[in-house]
């Protein structure tokens, strides 16, 4: 079983990071599980003639690699996401690799809630920034 961290491993200045090469097919894939069929991400020819000049991936696919660092790695399993905020600073293209990155930023005790800065990156430059909040696992008698 796959184990992250409870609420009381965290602390602020904690992070933890994955990276993702962006394929065709995830953004076929990406389409499909959303309904998000915008012609930007799967038309090339109609992408050509927009302000990016080609296809770019949906914006929330980044924002999902950093749902997959928060569910796997920090806090990891049991997380519960609460909230999220977004700011997509440049268009990510097939071919990038995307690394998600959260940081603690503060440890609310009493809530058992985390707050983390959360960014994607491609080649050094932010792509997405943001905010979440989650609920990280607590420790409950009879569970070392």
């Amino acid at each position: 079983m796959q184990q992250g961290f409870y609420f009381d491993e965290l602390s602020v200045g904690q992070s933890a990071e994955i990276s993702h090469v962006v394929g065709e097919r995830d953004l076929e894939a990406f389409a499909a599980v959303s309904l998000d069929t915008n012609p930007v991400h799967l038309d090339e020819a109609y992408a050509k003639g927009t302000t990016f000049g080609g296809r770019i991936a949906h914006g929330m696919l980044s924002a999902a690699y950093i749902s997959a660092v928060l569910g796997t790695k920090l806090p990891g399993p049991g997380a519960i996401y609460l909230s999220q905020s977004l700011r997509f600073r440049r268009p990510v293209r097939i071919g990038d690799e995307v690394t998600a990155r959260v940081t603690v930023k503060a440890l609310d005790e009493k809530r058992g809630h985390v707050t983390l800065e959360t960014a994607c990156l491609v080649g050094g430059k932010t792509v997405l920034d943001g905010e979440a909040l989650v609920m990280a696992p607590q420790r409950t008698s009879g569970r070392a």
